[in-house]
């Protein structure tokens, strides 16, 4: 199956001047700080297990993605320094419930489209911040390398760091999450906002962790689309840390990728207690359930006859700071269907469509 946001698919993709340099390891269990040789007004960033030299404060940043990207650029308050952005047609409303309507809106658009090489050129970044299948790609020839050599410092996003065997994904999905906002934080000189960031998901995060639990964890499938197959999410993708954090298993758990296709009779056999759905253009709400509804094979589970649902927008799913959004509405509605004890713990932001 394609899926039905191109750009999503797996390989089956001022502030004060910095003196020294901030590493964030991704691929490893923790980011630390380390003094190095670059120069004033410039920090070197371990991304994908690479050393990259950024300008910072970056002055005119490229930002790609499903608005989880830029999540992390309005969150640490860096929204000044955006020359570009893409993917903001169907998260524009998710993002304004967050960070404000008003900030939403005066970042500019460079493409309604995927960004190509020339449409980033054409905004002259300093920095591109994107991730294979959230604007990288060699298909269209915009990669980290390419980048480099017209000299646009280019950064991944964890999530979507490659393993050897091409598949994404190389490390748990809250440290990619923590590496990245602290990345951001350093190529965009907001290190105190970016580190109030994490300490605010992680207070959150410990606040779930620590609620009452189900005698048995119910089980949740992420539908993102389904056609042929189902595009879904595995261990490394923001879903699995959602899941795990408001009290579940996710049903892909055992697929080592981010964001993948997986067969209707995967669906089928992890029989789940509820089902959450991400909401983007392409197949809507209703078309997905209306799936479910009518395939002989999944009308009749639990979770489609009882209708234990959950619809968010693409930038609460993949990897961005409104992934504690997500985990918190997910564990009201698993409260709400009786499949984990009350907790009282209310959702901050209301991100259903």
């Amino acid at each position: 199956m394609t899926p039905l946001r191109p750009a999503r698919a797996a390989q089956a993709l001022s502030a004060a001047v910095l003196l020294g340099s901030l590493l964030v390891g991704c691929g490893s269990a923790t980011s630390t700080a380390r003094s190095s040789a670059a120069g004033a007004g410039e920090v070197t960033v371990s991304t994908c297990g690479e050393d990259v030299r950024f300008p910072s404060p970056a002055q005119r940043m490229y930002v790609a993605g499903d608005g989880n990207l830029l999540a992390m650029v309005l969150a640490v308050g860096a929204q000044d320094q955006v020359a570009g952005a893409s993917g903001t047609t169907d998260t524009a409303q998710a993002l304004s419930r967050v960070y404000g309507s008003d900030v939403v809106d005066g970042i500019p658009v460079a493409t309604r489209d995927q960004p190509t090489m020339e449409n980033v050129l054409a905004q002259r970044p300093d920095v591109m911040l994107a991730g294979w299948s959230y604007g990288y790609t060699e298909e269209r020839r915009l990669t980290p390398e390419l980048l480099s050599g017209r000299g646009i410092a280019p950064y991944v996003l964890s999530e979507s760091c490659r393993q050897e065997d091409g598949a994404r994904g190389t490390m748990p999905p809250w440290e990619a999450l923590s590496a990245d906002i602290e990345a951001v934080g350093a190529i965009t000189g907001h290190v105190d906002e970016a580190a109030e960031v994490d300490a605010d998901i992680t207070r959150r995060r410990e606040a779930l962790e620590a609620a009452p639990q189900a005698a048995e964890r119910p089980t949740v499938f992420l539908f993102d689309s389904g056609t042929k197959e189902i595009f879904t999410s595995g261990a490394f993708g923001g879903p699995q840390a959602i899941i795990e954090a408001a009290g579940a298993k996710n049903a892909t758990a055992d697929v080592d990728d981010t964001w993948t296709t997986v067969s209707w009779e995967r669906l089928v056999r992890s029989s789940p207690d509820f089902i959450a759905f991400v909401d983007y253009d392409g197949q809507t709400f209703e078309q997905k359930v209306e799936v479910l509804r009518t395939n002989p094979a999944t009308k009749d589970l639990p979770a489609v006859r009882e209708e234990r649902f959950l619809n968010l927008p693409i930038p609460a799913w993949t990897s961005s700071p409104l992934n504690i959004d997500a985990a918190e509405a997910l564990r009201a509605e698993l409260e709400e269907h009786d499949l984990v004890p009350a907790s009282g713990i209310t959702p901050e932001h209301d991100l259903e469509p």
